[in-house]
C-alpha cells in the first residue's frame, strides 16, 4: 500500500522518530532502518522520516547522538573481547599435571602446531555471517548518504529557485513603487491646475459683478443703471 501523509508532525511523531533513531545508533544498525521503522508506524515514507530528522530533530538531539555512538562503540569493544577471549581459552586447554620423575610426561610442540592455534583462534573470530553483516551496513550508510546528497541538492536548487522568484518580486515592488509616485506627482499637478482656474472663474465673475451699466436715453444721453 503507498504511503501518503501530508499532515503536520506533532511532538509525539518526533519524539518517536528521535528515540528510534537514537535506538538503533546505539545497536549498531543504520539510520536508514531506523527512518522505514518509523515510517511504517505513522504510515510515512522513510524519505519523509530521513528529511524531518535531518532539517528538524537532528539538532535538538546531538548530544544524545554523541552518547549513542560512544555507547554503540563500547558495544562493539565488548563484543569483540569476547570473540578473541572464547578462542583463546579453547585453543589452550589446561595441561595436566606431569610426572617429573617421568620423561615421557613432557612433549614439545612442532612448529606446524604452534603456528596453528592462532590462525585457528583468528579464524574462529571472524565468521562469514560478520562480514556479511558489516557490508550490509556499508552499502546501507552509502544509500543513505546517496539519498540525503540528493535531497540536499534538491533543496538548494529549491532555494535558488525561490531566490531568484524574490529578486524578481522585489524588482516588480520597486517598479510599482515608481508608477505610483508619477501618478501621485500628476494627481497633485492636476489638482493645482483645477484649483487656478477655479480662483480664475471666480474673480472673472467678481469682476463682472462689480463693473457699471450703461443705457442710452431718448437724448442719445448715457445712463447708469443701478444694480
Amino acid at each position: 500500500m503507498t504511503k501518503v501523509r501530508q499532515d503536520a508532525w506533532s511532538h509525539e511523531d518526533d519524539l518517536l522518530l528521535a528515540e528510534t533513531v537514537l535506538r538503533h545508533i546505539r545497536e549498531g544498525s543504520t539510520q536508514l532502518d531506523a527512518f522505514e521503522e518509523v515510517g511504517d508506524r505513522l504510515n510515512r515514507t522513510g524519505a519523509a522520516c530521513g528529511f524531518r530528522w535531518n532539517a528538524i530533530v537532528r539538532q535538538k538531539y546531538e548530544q544524545a547522538i554523541q552518547i549513542a555512538k560512544k555507547q554503540r562503540k563500547q558495544k562493539k569493544r565488548a563484543e569483540q573481547r569476547s570473540r578473541v577471549s572464547r578462542p583463546m581459552t579453547q585453543s589452550f586447554p589446561v595441561m595436566e599435571t606431569a610426572d617429573l620423575t617421568d620423561p615421557t610426561s613432557f612433549t614439545a610442540e612442532t612448529p606446524a602446531q604452534q603456528t596453528e592455534t592462532p590462525a585457528a583462534s583468528s579464524t574462529s573470530s571472524l565468521t562469514l555471517t560478520d562480514v556479511i553483516h558489516f557490508l550490509q551496513h556499508l552499502q546501507n550508510g552509502n544509500t543513505t548518504n546517496s539519498r540525503l546528497d540528493k535531497e540536499n541538492t534538491h533543496l538548494k536548487q529549491e532555494n535558488a529557485r525561490l531566490q531568484k522568484h524574490i529578486g524578481e518580486l522585489d524588482q516588480e515592488i520597486e517598479a510599482l513603487k515608481s508608477r505610483q509616485k508619477t501618478v501621485e506627482e500628476d494627481y497633485q499637478a492636476l489638482v493645482g491646475i483645477m484649483d487656478r482656474a477655479r480662483r480664475m472663474v471666480a474673480f472673472q465673475d467678481q469682476d463682472a459683478a462689480s463693473a457699471p451699466a450703461f443705457k442710452m436715453d431718448q437724448n442719445g444721453n448715457l445712463e447708469k443703471i443701478a444694480k
